[in-house]
C-alpha cells in the first residue's frame, strides 16, 4: 500500500512536469529521467484511469479536458502535502525568526535577560527583539509576539496572561524640596507632570478618590515615547511621573524616588500579557516563544 502511495505521487509530480515543460523530453530533463520512462509513467496513468489525459504527436504534445483536470487535482494534492510535511517538520523542531515587541525598560529588565536560554533551546530561531514604547502593530503583521500591560481592547488577537505589576506616582525629593508635595490628585494641576507621548487607552493618571475612581488628566512641558526617559528626567528633578513599579522599585529603595498619594493610589495593578495572532496556522516558533514566556514568568 505504502509503496503503491508513493507511485501515486511520483505520477502525479511527472504529470505535472509533462503538462509544464509541454513535452516528453523536457519533463525528463528537469527529473533526471529518460524519455521512454516518462512515457511509460503517462500511459500508467491514463490505462488506470481508463482516459487520454495528453495527445502526443511528432512536434507537440497537449493535455486534453480530462488531462487538465487530473493536473489541477495533481497540483493541488502535492501542495497540501508539501504544506503539511513543513508544518509537522517546523512543529518538531522550530525554526524561522520570531519577532518581539517590548517596551523599553520591561524588555531591557525582563525580556533580554530570557532570550540566552530560549536561543540556546531552540538554535534553529533567531530572534527580532524591538524594545520601544510605541505600540506595535501585531494584527497587520508587524510583529509576532507584543507585550502589553494594562487592559486589552477588543481585537482578534489572542493572548497569554504573564503576570501583573503595580503603578505609583513619583517625584524625587529635590522636585518636592523646591516644589511643595501635592496632597490630592487635584493638585497635580498645579506640579509638572511628566507622562507618555503615545495614546493610551486609558488618558490621565487613576485614583481613588472618596471611594470612586476617578481618571484625572494630567500636563506638564516634558513628554516621552518610553519610560526610561521618564524616570531619568524624574532623577534629575524635572517633576513628577506615574511608572510602573518593575521600573522604579530601585529607585524607591535607594530615596532617589519618593511616592507621592499613596493612599490614592487605586492599586490598579496591571495585567502583563504577550499578545499574538492565535489560530491552528500559528508558528511553531511562535508558539514555543509564548510557551517559554509562560514558563518563565510562572517561575
Amino acid at each position: 500500500m505504502e509503496s503503491r502511495r508513493a507511485d501515486r505521487t511520483t505520477e502525479m509530480e511527472t504529470f505535472l512536469a509533462v503538462a509544464c515543460a509541454g513535452s516528453l523530453s523536457g519533463a525528463a530533463r528537469e527529473l533526471g529521467l529518460t524519455p521512454s520512462a516518462v512515457s511509460r509513467l503517462v500511459t500508467r496513468i491514463e490505462q488506470r484511469l481508463g482516459v487520454r489525459l495528453v495527445v502526443r504527436t511528432t512536434r507537440s504534445l497537449r493535455l486534453t479536458r480530462e488531462g487538465e483536470d487530473y493536473a489541477l487535482a495533481a497540483r493541488r494534492i502535492l501542495a497540501d502535502l508539501n504544506q503539511t510535511e513543513t508544518a509537522l517538520a517546523d512543529r518538531a523542531r522550530p525554526k524561522g525568526v520570531v519577532r518581539i515587541s517590548a517596551g523599553l525598560a520591561h524588555g531591557r529588565l525582563s525580556i533580554v535577560p530570557l532570550i540566552p536560554e530560549f536561543l540556546s533551546r531552540y538554535p534553529d530561531i533567531n530572534v527580532d527583539l524591538q524594545l520601544s514604547d510605541e505600540i506595535a502593530d501585531v494584527e497587520a503583521g508587524h510583529v509576532d509576539v507584543a507585550i502589553r500591560f494594562g487592559p486589552l481592547p477588543d481585537s482578534l488577537l489572542s493572548a497569554r496572561r504573564l503576570g501583573e505589576t503595580g503603578r505609583s506616582v513619583v517625584a524625587a525629593p529635590e522636585y518636592l524640596k523646591t516644589h511643595g508635595h501635592p496632597e490630592t490628585p487635584e493638585e497635580l494641576n498645579r506640579f509638572n507632570c511628566m507622562d507618555f507621548s503615545f495614546k493610551r487607552i486609558e488618558p490621565g493618571w487613576p485614583f481613588l478618590v472618596n471611594g470612586e475612581r476617578l481618571m484625572l488628566p494630567v500636563s506638564g512641558n516634558v513628554q516621552a515615547n518610553n519610560g526610561e526617559t521618564l524616570v531619568q528626567l524624574a532623577l534629575e528633578g524635572m517633576g513628577i511621573t506615574r511608572m510602573g513599579n518593575f521600573h522604579i522599585d530601585a529607585e524607591l529603595a535607594s530615596g532617589r524616588l519618593v511616592s507621592l498619594l499613596d493612599e490614592f493610589n487605586p492599586g490598579d495593578t496591571e495585567a502583563i500579557h504577550a499578545v499574538f495572532i492565535g489560530g491552528s496556522n500559528m508558528p511553531a516558533r511562535v508558539r514555543v516563544f509564548i510557551d517559554y514566556l509562560v514558563e518563565k514568568f510562572d517561575a
